[in-house]
């Protein structure tokens, strides 16, 4: 599979968009979505979550299984819900990218993002939480308040809450130095 670059993430939104028969939005999660928002670092992946409802997300799939097949790239629809309990109000926040034909494309809210990624802790997700905070994207005190909000339902998501507040720990000495 190909690295994601940000030309190529719009290649392949495009083609989706003008393929697509179904009025859809879509919320870019992940690597991607910091690469749509400026991030430097590549991501391997494109993740993702919609609107739709059962029926028409299966069919929506089967269309970005064919796109990504076509330009050799790895996408995966991502119920980021079921990973970490989002914080309040979380899907006021996705920012509009750009639309597409029928494709309607968003950054899912960036607090969501940044606490996935503070849980799954690898190196290079705290530096794409660096990058948010650094460029302004999000906020260190709402971050804050949002880990303060999904600290309590985090083992839920079968999160170490030792393991998460460790991270987010390393995030706050690393950025507030």
């Amino acid at each position: 599979m190909e690295p994601i670059t940000s030309a190529l993430l719009v290649e392949f939104l495009k083609t989706l968009g003008q393929r697509s028969s179904l009025r859809t939005a879509i919320y870019l999660l992940g690597g991607s979505a910091l690469s749509i928002m400026g991030n430097p670092r590549r991501t391997l992946d494109i993740d993702y979550t919609t609107d739709l409802t059962d029926e028409r997300q299966k069919i929506f799939e089967n269309l970005v299984d064919q796109v990504a097949a076509e330009l050799k790239l790895d996408v995966e629809a991502v119920p980021l819900n079921e990973f970490i309990p989002l914080p309040p109000n979380a899907n006021a926040r996705a920012h509009f990218v750009a639309q597409y034909g029928n494709l309607e494309v968003y950054v899912f809210d960036l607090y969501s993002i940044a606490l996935s990624k503070i849980a799954r802790g690898f190196e290079s997700d705290l530096e794409d939480v660096l990058f948010l905070l650094h460029d302004g994207l999000i906020d260190w005190v709402e971050l804050e308040g949002y880990f303060q909000a999904v600290l309590p339902d985090i083992s839920k998501a079968d999160i170490d809450p030792q393991e998460f507040t460790l991270y987010f720990t390393a995030i706050k000495n690393r950025f507030l130095r």
